[in-house]
């Protein structure tokens, strides 16, 4: 009913309404950069290390042990993080011998 009236005051003017132009700035929600430190002890680590990192998490991860353990499984592992990494446009970069850093999306390692 109220609405009704409006129109009908509306269309009794004979105003002419201008377009206008808005530009409406909305306040970026604040990014938290999170960092998860962890061992990879065997391939079914590799999972965890996956699904933090499309959590947005960096992961620094120490591969010595799985690297004594066994090697070609930590090759598997390293190269599975490595296609989760490219798949999210992450980064992963081997520090020293022993640790991997691979960050998520939008996140780069500066060599």
């Amino acid at each position: 009913m109220v609405i009704k009236k409006i129109v009908e005051k509306l269309k009794g003017k004979k105003r002419e309404i201008e377009e206008e132009e808005v530009e409406i700035v909305t306040p970026e929600e604040e990014k938290k950069n999170k960092v998860y430190v962890m061992k990879l002890k065997d391939f079914n680590d590799t999972y965890q290390v996956q699904n933090l990192l499309r959590e947005g998490y960096v992961v620094i991860l120490s591969i010595k042990e799985l690297k004594t353990k066994d090697v070609s499984e930590l090759k598997r592992s390293v190269d599975r993080i490595r296609k989760t990494v490219e798949a999210i446009g992450g980064d992963i970069v081997g520090v020293e011998e022993d640790i991997i850093i691979a960050t998520p999306s939008g996140i780069k390692v500066e060599r």
